[in-house]
């Protein structure tokens, strides 16, 4: 994989996704964001945006202008796949993955060979491994990783956002990112694609669950 020009599918075009979206686009990556909006949709391919967020309309026109940037309601196949849908709660306090879920349903079909999947959704523990057996259950006909160190078709990782609303375009480069891939070999695709773009420090850990109580909270830290 050249991860100096990939093509990025960016699932869910919001306050999130969209100014990720953005950002990789203006770094050269060829980008598609997948909202299920066609209001959303409609406007970003105008060079307009449906969100207020400091410099996200210049760097949304000046993507959508130089074809960098486009959205769909409909999932192609790309290099790279950020998941960014929202994870409310339902019933108060459990956290609802239907979104998730939905997304994982979305790309499946147009999943290849070599293709990395990034969920920067705000997850509880577990969320990831879930995502595997989704995508699984779906794409009998790839390997999926699991803690083991062979080499999967497709390789799967968490990396959760941590920014702040009105400095999001510079926190996303800024920022330090830790990377949970299902394994090492996950982890160091998804590193690599995050150096594309973040200048912060890109921090590997292992998105391994273990029963101990140190273990929960290292998951729950950096996975």
């Amino acid at each position: 994989m050249n991860f100096d020009k990939l093509k990025v599918s960016v699932v869910g075009l919001g306050y999130i996704g969209l100014p990720t979206a953005a950002v990789l686009a203006n770094v050269g990556h060829d980008v598609v964001g997948l909202d299920v909006n066609p209001k959303v949709v409609d406007m970003i391919n105008l060079g307009e945006i449906h969100i207020v967020e400091k410099d996200l309309d210049g760097l949304v026109q000046k993507a959508v202008a130089a074809e960098s940037l486009r959205a769909t309601l409909r999932a192609e196949s790309a290099d790279v796949y950020i998941i960014a849908v929202p994870t409310p709660f339902k019933d108060g306090h459990e956290p609802d993955l239907s979104y998730i879920q939905q997304a994982a349903h979305s790309i499946a079909g147009v999943l290849g060979p070599g293709a990395l999947i990034i969920l920067e959704s705000t997850s509880p523990v577990g969320a990831t491994e879930k995502l595997v057996e989704w995508l699984s259950s779906t794409r009998p006909d790839l390997t999926f990783p699991t803690s083991a160190e062979s080499e999967p078709d497709v390789n799967i990782a968490y990396c959760p956002e941590r920014v702040l609303p009105g400095s999001i375009i510079a926190e996303l480069v800024k920022n330090d990112r830790v990377i949970g891939g299902v394994s090492s070999i996950c982890s160091a695709r998804a590193k690599r694609f995050y150096e594309t773009f973040v200048r912060g420090e890109c921090i590997v850990t292992r998105l391994t669950r273990r029963r101990d109580d140190q273990a929960d909270r290292e998951c729950v830290q950096g996975c």
